[in-house]
């Protein structure tokens, strides 16, 4: 339906406008804010980094659950900083956003109405510390798989921002294989907590990329708009090549049976997600989905007095003003 919409608002443009536009896109130019885009390019941007902003501050709810319950001070401290990077990575998301023409609050009530989605990784519930390492290593090595190819998408203000996120995601990733590590050189209890958490988080993690390309509806056009610059398909493979070789340095065994190194392509062949479950999840259907969603409504309501104050402050600030004019 989205991609029905985007084709159809694309052809109300001027043909020639949308040539030069895609020149400038093919040339590697950064679009920016004032400069002309097509409408389509615009609404498929909103909905990409409104749901990478939404899914940077729920995916702070399964790990702000172990902060009160961290085994040491040094591991609290690590997750708490860890939270709050999340928190600005989101701020920094919603900016970019907001160049497009659409407000925060426009985004969040989008995403509590349920016309805008997240990750559906946090939809899964956190159960040992254990989690805490599958999540910085499998959900934030599978982020960064991502992310990091977004600081060359077309639009300015999107790949600035991916930049310093990149960056704060590469230590959440080695934070969280450091957990691992630990756990998985402790004892046999630890060790088998930290298979456990493999065991969960490996399928969801494969699913953050997004369905298998001949299902996905918005990565043609947003490969050719360099909104995307690898395909769902490729980037999980990637994740599979570059995590296989990590898991077994930790002694962990990947829960696929399927799993074999393929001499022919010089890639790992591996089991698909179960894309039922994906749907499902994304749905609203998933473990955690009505936790998530209600935790944010929560949020929203609790802070409507600050949005409130800041807007009469605002608007007495302007008054004074034109006042003294």
């Amino acid at each position: 339906m989205y991609a029905q919409m985007v084709k159809s608002e694309a052809t109300k443009d001027d043909p020639e406008q949308l040539a030069a536009f895609q020149a400038r896109v093919d040339a590697d130019e950064k679009i920016e804010p004032k400069d002309w885009m097509p409408e389509g390019y615009r609404k498929t941007l909103i909905r990409q980094i409104g749901q990478h902003a939404h899914s940077e501050i729920v995916g702070q709810l399964p790990e702000g659950n172990w902060i009160t319950r961290a085994p040491t001070l040094e591991r609290k401290a690590n997750l708490l900083a860890k939270v709050q990077d999340e928190a600005g990575h989101g701020l920094y998301l919603y900016c970019a956003a907001e160049t497009l023409g659409v407000s925060r609050d426009e985004l969040t009530e989008m995403l509590l109405n349920g016309q805008m989605k997240y990750s559906s990784i946090f939809n899964y519930p956190t159960l040992t510390w254990a989690d805490m390492g599958a999540v910085g290593w499998l959900v934030d090595g599978a982020a960064i798989m991502n992310q990091v190819p977004l600081q060359r998408t077309s639009y300015g203000p999107y790949a600035r921002a991916m930049v310093r996120v990149c960056k704060e995601e590469s230590f959440h990733q080695r934070q969280g294989f450091h957990v691992m590590m630990a756990m998985a050189n402790g004892t046999a209890d630890q060790k088998r907590m930290a298979q456990d958490a493999l065991n969960r988080f490996w399928f969801p993690a494969l699913m953050m990329f997004g369905p298998s390309d001949k299902d996905s509806v918005h990565s043609s056009q947003s490969m050719a708009w360099k909104i995307k610059m690898n395909t769902n398909d490729e980037l999980r493979q990637k994740f599979v090549d570059e995590t296989v070789p990590q898991a077994e340095y930790l002694g962990l065994t990947i829960p696929d049976e399927k799993l074999t190194w393929n001499e022919d392509t010089k890639e790992y062949d591996f089991t698909e997600p179960n894309w039922d479950e994906f749907f499902d999840v994304i749905s609203g259907n998933g473990p955690c989905n009505v936790d998530r969603i209600n935790m944010r409504q929560k949020a929203w309501d609790d802070g409507a007095w600050v949005r409130e104050a800041m807007i009469e402050h605002a608007e007495k600030k302007a008054a004074r003003k034109l006042a003294a004019e």
